[in-house]
Parts: C-alpha cells; sequence; structure tokens
C-alpha cells in the first residue's frame, strides 16, 4: 500500500483546518472547495487539528479521486477499535481514499498525556489487535524514535512545523519505501517585513508547544531563534514566502530533501481555528507547481 499511496497522493496536497466539517451551513461550501482543489491537482486534503474518519467522509463523498487524511488524529481522544471500525467502513466505501494520520498531540491539549512515546506504541497495538492494517496509516513523527515507528509500523510519516534539513534526516531515517509527507506553511508576499509578519503572528501558538520547539532545538536552533515570535532565520526555515520564483524554490527544497509530498499550508493572516477557505491562493499555488 505504501507506493500506492505514494501514487496517489501525487506531489502537492493542502493542508487547511477550515475544511473540517462541523458547522451544518458550510457543508455545500467545504464541499465545492473539495471538487475545486481536485480539479486544480492536487492530490490530497490533510484536515488539521484533531479530525477523524467522519472529517474526512463528506469530502471525500463529494469528490471522486483525491485522498483525504487526518493531520492529526489525536491517540487520546478516539479509542483505537473506534478508529479501526470508522476507517474500515469508510475505506470500503471508498477504498484508498482516506488516510489516517495519528498523533499524540501536545500536553496543553490533552489532559492524559503522559508518556506519549509509550501510549502511542500502544495505540499502534490496539489497533493491529483491532485489525487496521499497518501499512493504511501515517504518523505525524519529529524525534527520531517516531521516525522509526513510522518506519516500521506505519506506511510513513506527514510531519508537521519541519525543515527541509529535518525532512532530510526523516528521509534518512525512514529508507525509501515510506511516504513521507511534511507539512510546509507558505505566504503569498514577497514584501519580507510584511511575510515574516504574517508567518510569526501565525506561528506564535506553535512556539507555546514543547513537542515543536524541543524538535527545533534538536535540529539546531537556539533559544534566540525561539524568541519573540522566532528569529527570521526559523521563520525562513519553516516557511515559504516572496515572489512566485522563490516559492517554488523552497518547495522544491523539500522535494530535493526526500518529501515525497508536501501538505500547502497557506497562512495568510487568518486564525489557526479560522473558517477562512483562502480558495484564490489554493489557486494561484496551483498555477506554480502542476
Amino acid at each position: 500500500m505504501t507506493d500506492n499511496l505514494k501514487e496517489t497522493v501525487g506531489r502537492y496536497g493542502i493542508w487547511s483546518s477550515a475544511l473540517r466539517f462541523g458547522n451544518p451551513s458550510r457543508n455545500g461550501e467545504l464541499a465545492e472547495a473539495a471538487v475545486e482543489l481536485e480539479e486544480l491537482g492536487y492530490g490530497a486534503l490533510w484536515l488539521g487539528g484533531n479530525t477523524s474518519a467522519r472529517d474526512a467522509a463528506p469530502l471525500i463523498d463529494a469528490t471522486s479521486r483525491i485522498v483525504v487524511g487526518t493531520s492529526i488524529q489525536s491517540i487520546w481522544e478516539h479509542e483505537p477499535a473506534a478508529t479501526a471500525a470508522s476507517f474500515a467502513e469508510l475505506d470500503s466505501a471508498h477504498p484508498g481514499r482516506f488516510a489516517l494520520g495519528l498523533g499524540v498531540s501536545h500536553a496543553k491539549l490533552a489532559e492524559q498525556y503522559r508518556r506519549p512515546y509509550s501510549a502511542l506504541v500502544s495505540y499502534l497495538d490496539a489497533l493491529d489487535e483491532a485489525g487496521h492494517p499497518a501499512d493504511r496509516r501515517l504518523l505525524a513523527a519529529l524525534g527520531p524514535k517516531t521516525i522509526d515507528l513510522a518506519r516500521d509500523r506505519a506506511a510513513g510519516s506527514i510531519p508537521y512545523l519541519v525543515t527541509a534539513d529535518h525532512t532530510a534526516a526523516s528521509r534518512e531515517r525512514l529508507g525509501d519505501a515510506p511516504l513521507l509527507a511534511p507539512e510546509l506553511k507558505v505566504v503569498l508576499e514577497s514584501d519580507p517585513t510584511r511575510a515574516r509578519t504574517l508567518a510569526r503572528d501565525y506561528l506564535a501558538m506553535y512556539l507555546a508547544l514543547p513537542n515543536y520547539t524541543n524538535n527545533f532545538l534538536r535540529n539546531g536552533f537556539t533559544e534566540d531563534d525561539l524568541a519573540n515570535g522566532g528569529s527570521d532565520r526559523l521563520i525562513d526555515a519553516v516557511y515559504a514566502w516572496g515572489d512566485e520564483t522563490q516559492i517554488r524554490a523552497r518547495i522544491d527544497e523539500y522535494i530535493a530533501a526526500g518529501a515525497d509530498h508536501v501538505a500547502l499550508h497557506i497562512v495568510d493572516g487568518g486564525t489557526p481555528s479560522g473558517e477562512s477557505l483562502p480558495r484564490e491562493a489554493w489557486s494561484k499555488l496551483a498555477s506554480l507547481l502542476m
């Protein structure tokens, strides 16, 4: 399944927390956006936040080929048996169209957060017992031990908020076969001050989460890089911004580093939990890539 999943998701996808269903009055708008993204040539839609098969199903129903994945489903808030059952139901209706992305979330977001690596191993054990195939799930893997799990007990890794250097290190550790699909934030703005201001405003919430800051420190950044919303060095390493040529070049860096697929995340001044759909930006980005 790993090779097939690589082929199905293609080279580029869209990461968005705004595509999650929840407000019935927006169902038509969300379905329309998913159809448009499929027509633009994207291979996958990654639903930001703690999402599940229930969130993915309406988008899959509305489209014909695009893969819809969770990025991520928290292991603390979804029982393994129920996860396996909902996956099996959706995959039976739409074979190969749903990618189950799993992760340990963050201590600040999950009250029961304890020994996350051990908890993830236990969760994977329970999924195995429930009959969920290992090659039909992906892990949000930042550190070496979790990357190893993504290699050995999943179809690959979908890391969030990582650099091209982290992508290269992940590829080396994963080997050639597993899917590697990092998320990359994109600011369609060529003015450096404006672009970095938008980037910092959005990055602020993530710099309060140790899983991300510890990963930055593990990958060569310093405490100074994490202060005051992030140094220019940090911003430039985790964002693609600039003119069309610069943005395409940054995305290509991740591909050159070993990414099979890049989940592109438009940052335009909205809030992380906002409901705006940057459809014009998605279209513009597609014109650079397809």
